[in-house]
């Protein structure tokens, strides 16, 4: 269940960028030659909160968070409620596709 609203997560990933660029001291034109985001993409971004992945990306492994980003989106590990459960999971493959709809 999400107890926050996209457009929230948007304004929170916007202002955490904008806040680590003026920690670092790098203005919007610094950051943007860094990471190699053309700078009207990082003042959209600033502004609207509209980037691609691929630029999100480049300006967190500038401003940092990359790695953190990795880590928090892998998968959960399985918990098991029983002994059943654990000689259970053995049994099955690790899935490599989602299902078709």
């Amino acid at each position: 269940m999400l107890f926050i609203s996209f457009s929230k997560v948007q304004k929170k990933l916007v202002d955490n960028i904008r806040e680590r660029r003026l920690q670092m001291e790098l203005t919007q034109e610094g950051l943007a030659e860094r990471s190699g985001v053309p700078l009207p993409t990082l003042r959209k971004f600033e502004q609207k909160g509209l980037i691609s992945l691929d630029s999100f990306l480049k300006l967190l492994s500038v401003v940092g968070g990359l790695e953190e980003m990795v880590d928090a989106l892998k998968p959960k590990e399985q918990s098991f409620r029983s002994i059943d459960d654990v000689l259970k999971s053995e049994e099955k493959s690790i899935k490599k596709r989602g299902s078709r709809k």
